[in-house]
């Protein structure tokens, strides 16, 4: 598998992670985990849009 198809494949999962996290923080009024989550899910998105970017260079 190509390394832009994992980082977008990782990317994604981080970002569904970072959500989740969010989420259960929010409600169990964790703000540690929240923020963890918070930043699992930019993190996420940051992964997945090198993925593209590599994917849209390797196009050129």
């Amino acid at each position: 598998m190509k390394t832009s198809t994992e980082n977008e494949i990782a990317g994604k999962i981080h970002e569904v992670k970072g959500k989740v996290k969010e989420k259960v923080g929010h409600l169990t009024n964790d703000r540690d985990l929240e923020a963890e989550g918070t930043v699992e899910r930019v993190t996420g998105k940051l992964q997945k849009k090198v993925g593209e970017v590599e994917k849209a260079v390797e196009r050129r």
